[in-house]
């Protein structure tokens, strides 16, 4: 009858009814041979039906193990025999008829639980709460005789009542306290598992954090000496080599560049994986957007002597969307780069159509196609795991870390997005997926001021004076050597202090600031300068610039009072460019 999936108040419960069953047939025997020899027919008819009950519920109990319903039945016999007993055997409320309503009463609490014990006790009380108050003021009379009973058979009942009321308390009181002792070591138990699990996961949490610091620490690492081999490798291609010498410096440039792609991804993997990556929502023009994203990718696929072909919906000219740039920028970039690797001959297809228009937000369905190796459909969901490629030979052929798919896939898990794919072996793949943007109530306007064309004497550096903040010598000797050829003066300060004493004390056009520099970094330094008395030095120029990963920096870069960033390794074309644009705007 017992079982180990049986809590241990109904095994306490289940082990009350079998020996309750037991010396409620035990004592019911002794009345019944009791009332026998005093020749109470009727008592003995009653005891009589009592013991055979108990007998045939027993049997059951053992037979079966239906403990709930052997439960139900014994109250509800002993509910039938009392209420009899009170209105027709004796006709009057004794002091065994009081023990059997407090037997019931308990018994019922205590093996069918609130609900039914409440039931039984009113079943119970009441018709003899009832017959004592008719009794009260009124003569019960009915056309029976009722039966007397001898001071032996009340003796019997009320002792054998006495042990039942003993046995019950007594069973359920060790019961209660076995309980208490097993929930003081189960929780004894829980708090040590809890203190396993608090340190588990406390050492699970250090060795991310150490982790994370490790690769930040790395990457800045690799990235400066990095910076310092594309960079020279600039200057060494600004200076005319010969054509044997410019091949051996693009190769040296593709490698180091394929490094730093290496040491980007995963940088930025890692911060997907520790939860620290974060979407803006700021307006910006998709068209623009793509436009800037697919231009230097399809001077990589015509290089190859691919097609490159970038279809955006004319609809979509016309709406200022409001997202994260950055973040679409890295998944379109990732699937392009993935598509133009992987592909020999043919085409590549970058789609953006506009899905659905609800007025204040739009759905739009992004599409990269290629003509390349395809997929192997068992290995479709193999290629979004993290280092993972199709198979070892794409990885040999191919090269790569595996990760640029993975970074794509964790990208849009994060804003709820699913990527499709569709792709067959040896004629092409491709990647689609629907983004919900919102859309800015702003009518995007073409800017009243027109340009003018540019000029060799607008292109000419040569009147600037331009204050460099770094620690690192390599990057100042590259710095030096760069703008001695562009004929512009230089200034250079160790570190933030030492670059906001500079700027008090003398006249710059433009200021380039490293961000991670000893006593004060750049943001300290930015936020210094700002505040200078002087206006016209307050409001230099400010380009940052940086080893890190500028995605998770850019906003504490403006709200420091930089004007821009640039990041390292820089393209000279691309300072160039961003100090023309600065120095344009301050003469403006």
């Amino acid at each position: 009858m017992l079982t180990n999936k049986q809590s241990m108040l109904d095994q306490a419960r289940i082990r009350l009814l079998y020996y309750g069953l037991l010396l409620v047939f035990v004592a019911l025997g002794i009345i019944l041979t009791n009332v026998l020899v005093e020749d109470q027919v009727v008592l003995a008819t009653v005891a009589g039906f009592m013991l055979l009950s108990m007998l045939i519920l027993f049997k059951y109990l053992t037979w079966c193990a239906d403990w709930k319903s052997v439960t139900h039945a014994l109250i509800a016999i002993g509910t039938l025999v009392n209420i009899i007993d009170v209105f027709v055997v004796i006709q009057k409320v004794d002091i065994i008829a009081i023990q059997l309503v407090l037997i019931i009463t308990i018994f019922s609490f205590y093996t069918v639980g609130q609900k039914w014990g409440l039931i039984y006790s009113i079943l119970n009380l009441l018709p003899v709460i009832v017959f004592m108050l008719y009794g009260y003021k009124n003569m019960y009379i009915i056309d029976f005789v009722p039966e007397k009973v001898d001071q032996s058979t009340i003796i019997i009942c009320v002792i054998a009542n006495f042990v039942l009321l003993l046995f019950i308390h007594n069973h359920f009181y060790k019961t209660y306290l076995s309980n208490i002792k097993q929930l003081k070591q189960t929780s004894e138990e829980q708090s040590n598992l809890n203190y396993t699990l608090e340190t588990a996961i406390d050492k699970a949490e250090k060795s991310s954090q150490a982790k994370s610091e490790f690769l930040s620490t790395m990457s800045h690492e690799i990235r400066t000496p990095l910076n310092a081999v594309i960079g020279m490798t600039n200057l060494l291609i600004m200076s005319n080599p010969r054509p044997d010498q410019t091949e051996n410096l693009e190769i040296l440039k593709f490698s180091a560049s394929n490094l730093l792609a290496i040491v980007n991804d995963v940088l930025d993997f890692n911060k997907i994986e520790s939860g620290k990556i974060v979407f803006e929502n700021i307006r910006f023009n998709l068209v623009e957007l793509m436009n800037s994203i697919c231009g230097g990718q399809s001077i990589k696929a015509h290089e190859k002597g691919l097609d490159f072909k970038l279809l955006v919906d004319d609809v979509l000219q016309n709406k200022v969307i409001i997202g994260d740039p950055t973040r679409i920028t890295q998944v379109i970039f990732n699937l392009v780069s993935n598509a133009i690797k992987f592909t020999k001959q043919g085409c590549i297809t970058v789609r953006v159509a506009l899905f659905e228009d609800r007025h204040d937000r739009v759905t739009i369905h992004f599409s990269v196609k290629d003509t390349g190796i395809g997929i192997e459909p068992d290995s479709l969901d193999a290629i979004f795991e993290p280092f993972t490629q199709e198979s070892v030979t794409t990885t040999r052929q191919y090269g790569g870390t595996g990760l640029g798919l993975a970074i794509v896939k964790r990208l849009l898990e994060l804003k709820g997005v699913k990527m499709q794919v569709n792709s067959q072996p040896g004629q092409g793949s491709e990647f689609s997926f629907n983004m919900e943007f919102l859309v800015s109530t702003e009518v995007p306007v073409e800017s009243s001021v027109k340009l003018q064309p540019t000029t060799q004497q607008d292109n000419d550096l040569s009147h600037l004076k331009i204050l460099i903040a770094e620690d690192n010598v390599v990057n100042t000797m590259l710095m030096k050597k760069l703008f001695s050829k562009w004929k512009i003066q230089t200034s250079f300060a160790e570190n933030g202090e030492r670059a906001v004493e500079q700027v008090q004390y003398g006249n710059f056009d433009v200021i380039l600031m490293d961000l991670q520099m000893p006593i004060m970094n750049g943001f300290e330094a930015a936020t210094e300068i700002r505040k200078l008395m002087d206006t016209k030095k307050a409001n230099t120029p400010i380009i940052a610039l940086t080893a890190s990963a500028l995605t998770e920096i850019r906003e504490k870069v403006f709200q420091s009072g930089m004007n821009d960033y640039i990041s390292k390794p820089f393209k000279p074309e691309e300072l160039r460019e961003k100090l023309i644009s600065m120095t344009t705007e301050k003469a403006v």
